[in-house]
């Protein structure tokens, strides 16, 4: 269902560096982790007015937590000391075409959580296959709640857009941000992250 989602797969040549920046890939998937229970914590003191979002953003935080203490878990196995690294230029660059206005705001927010997690997911599926047994079983055992959050952030987005107003259009708002997420993920990066472009040469 990820794939079909997306508009691109992550370039094989993201995969290929993921086992030589190893220490990169697990802070900044911490960060990620961090960044991601931050996001729905500051949603649930933003719109009370929605329980049922507010149920599973609070769901979502803790899953989200606990997946920043597993990554810290392995981080501690493999040796890597957890340091202050700049982030990726992924997040940024789909928050910028956030609305400003509510509701709008609201639906491109959580729109953005679906593209977010769905990357995540597959980039999950490639890591179990490229990394070493002991660290590949990490992102298999993500991948099922990390499909889910992609699931329930796409659903929320569809109902607060119904509920709120937003856009006439909804499929092509959602499209619009899976053509940055292709963008971003598809071309040149100098620097190697979790949800870094491709490495450049």
């Amino acid at each position: 269902m990820v794939r079909d989602f997306l508009l691109v797969d992550s370039p094989e040549e993201w995969f290929q560096a993921a086992p030589e920046h190893l220490s990169e890939l697990l802070m900044d998937h911490a960060n990620c982790e961090k960044k991601a229970a931050s996001t729905a914590l500051s949603m649930m003191y933003r719109y009370v007015q929605f329980p049922d979002l507010l149920k599973k953003m609070s769901s979502l935080a803790r899953e989200e937590l606990r997946h920043f203490e597993q990554v810290l878990e392995l981080m501690a196995e493999q040796g890597v000391v957890y340091e202050q690294i700049n982030s990726a230029r992924y997040a940024q660059g789909l928050h910028q075409h956030v609305s400003k206005s509510e509701p709008r705001r609201l639906v491109d927010l959580l729109i953005c959580g679906a593209v977010v997690e769905a990357r995540s997911c597959e980039r999950f599926a490639g890591l179990a296959a490229v990394l070493p047994e002991d660290i590949g079983a990490l992102y298999s055992s993500l991948l099922n709640s990390e499909a889910r959050h992609f699931q329930d952030y796409l659903h929320m987005a569809r109902q607060a857009n119904e509920q709120a107003g937003g856009y006439d259009d909804f499929t092509a708002r959602v499209d619009e941000f899976l053509a940055v997420d292709a963008q971003l993920v598809s071309s040149d990066d100098a620097q190697f992250r979790f949800h870094s472009g491709k490495p450049a040469a």
